[in-house]
């Protein structure tokens, strides 16, 4: 029994400490509020999902979110039908027109992102938008599909209450400088690895 006391006081004693440690970083954080950029990028899945995630948070605070999509194609996918319900809160466009290799066709494709980025351009004007997920812009930049300069631009130059999340492979070193917030998603296994298809309610 004393053995199960002085462990519960030991416990409470070092979550104590914690707490205050805790607390202390809190305290010392002062800016309350400020729009993110926002990078997802890595071999591994999960990049757009993440995306659709803080969307989802967003809309749950009900705040007025935009999507740009600019490779993949038009496809229905289970998150687009799902953030539907929430009507007008939701700018919703797919400007891509299928993964490169499918189109094969490069003027094409610097078309398509080329729109994509002029529609994202108008919903950062927008000043309802307050999250705005630019999904795959890493793959039309990789591909030099749209300036870089001017994409980080005006990814920097924002208003200050906006939040965009950019999602996609190999962001490039001067999107990671000036975001905010990157997370790089590892591959570590995959079920398409060992013969596993796309699935429904998983990859799209």
């Amino acid at each position: 029994m004393t053995d199960t006391i002085d462990e519960a006081a030991r416990y409470r004693a070092k979550m104590a400490k914690r707490k205050a440690l805790q607390d202390a970083a809190v305290a010392s954080r002062t800016i309350a509020e400020k729009g993110l950029l926002i990078v997802h990028t890595g071999a591994g899945k999960g990049k757009s999902t993440a995306g659709f995630g803080l969307l989802m948070r967003a809309l749950g605070h009900g705040w007025h979110v935009g999507v740009v999509q600019f490779i993949k194609g038009t496809w229905e996918t289970g998150e687009r039908a799902a953030v539907a319900k929430f009507g007008d809160l939701v700018a919703w466009h797919v400007m891509g027109e299928g993964f490169t290799w499918e189109t094969q066709d490069r003027a094409r494709d610097i078309r398509a992102a080329e729109a994509g980025w002029a529609k994202a351009r108008a919903l950062m004007d927008d000043p309802k938008i307050r999250l705005l997920l630019l999904d795959e812009l890493n793959i039309a930049l990789r591909y030099n599909y749209l300036p870089l300069d001017e994409v980080v631009g005006a990814l920097k130059a924002r208003r200050a209450d906006l939040h965009v999340v950019v999602t996609g492979r190999n962001a490039k070193p001067e999107l990671i400088e000036a975001a905010d917030l990157v997370t790089e998603m590892t591959l570590v296994k995959h079920p398409y690895q060992a013969g596993v298809r796309a699935q429904a309610g998983i990859e799209f």
